[in-house]
């Protein structure tokens, strides 16, 4: 597939986008829900695209004195994951880095988090410009604000800007942007994420961005 446009940035979500990850986080988190709310059908994809704060709040806000059994036990979980790219995201990058753009990572992890992946895949963080975390800004996806600080980072009108993403928060908060969305159908299929993304792609392999 080829994207045309005039586009300056990219900006990646994390998990299921640069990370095949969204598995082992559904595992984890429909672990959560069996223990806590087994009464509540698909808790583990409607948190997808949420920070951890906003997760316990509104889908554990009752369990409030357990918050600290499951950070501690997520933390556990995420110290044994493994972190393998999306097939072709190394060289997809590459290509948009030989061309000029400018590279983001955006997302809804932390910043112990991304030590964690810079530490276990060294090669990572020189890859990009600069990576936000919950950290960073106030109101997670769908809200676009994570977006369209990345593209005033940059200095970059949000219409040069691509995202790629792959939940529904995620996709609703680039389009939200203004932004071109591509949507991986790394965590939902190609026709849930349709109506949200302008393109819709498996992985990163033969994707191709012209100027």
């Amino acid at each position: 597939m080829v994207i045309r446009g005039n586009f300056k940035a990219a900006l990646f979500d994390l998990d299921g986008v640069v990370f095949d990850t969204e598995k082992q986080y559904t595992r984890f988190w429909a672990s959560e829900a069996r223990r806590y709310h087994p009464e509540v059908k698909d808790l583990e994809y409607l948190i997808k695209g949420q920070t951890l704060y906003e997760i316990l709040s509104r889908f554990f806000g009752d369990v409030s004195d357990k918050h600290h059994e499951i950070i501690s036990r997520l933390n556990d979980f995420e110290r044994k994951m493994t972190f393998e790219f999306v097939n072709g995201f190394e060289d997809f990058v590459g290509s948009l880095r030989a061309m000029g753009l400018k590279i983001a990572i955006v997302t809804s992890s932390n910043n112990e988090k991304m030590a964690q992946i810079y530490r276990q895949i060294p090669k990572f963080k020189p890859m990009v410009d600069i990576v936000l975390t919950a950290d960073d800004f106030e109101e997670s996806k769908p809200n676009p604000q994570c977006y369209l600080k990345a593209a005033s980072i940059f200095g970059v009108e949000p219409n040069r800007c691509l995202v790629f993403e792959d939940s529904f928060n995620g996709l609703k908060a680039g389009r939200a942007a203004g932004m071109t969305v591509i949507g991986l159908t790394t965590s939902n299929s190609a026709d849930s994420i349709s109506s949200l993304s302008d393109y819709v792609i498996p992985d990163f392999s033969g994707l191709q961005i012209s100027l």
